[in-house]
């Protein structure tokens, strides 16, 4: 094996993404792996899921009823 055929790194294409975000200084704020991805997308479908059934059971739940005011004043007590 010569210098010019050095082994080239092999890249896996199981590994996933990463995306890493720095400041203006160049410094790391955040990274973000594939786990982030999944959690949030299942975070947006529970939350459809509960929204629709939240709206579901509204539409066909009882309405609540006011309280009936009586027509007629009750008649005053004096002891």
């Amino acid at each position: 094996m010569n210098k010019f055929e050095q082994s080239q790194p092999k890249l896996d294409a199981d590994e996933g993404w990463v995306v890493q975000v720095y400041g203006s200084n160049r410094r790391l704020l955040c990274v973000l792996e594939p786990s982030h991805g999944w959690i949030f997308l299942a975070g947006c479908c529970v939350g459809l899921l509960l929204s629709v059934i939240w709206i579901n059971a509204a539409r066909y739940s009882s309405p609540v009823e006011a309280p009936t005011t009586p027509t007629e004043a009750p008649a005053l007590q004096v002891d």
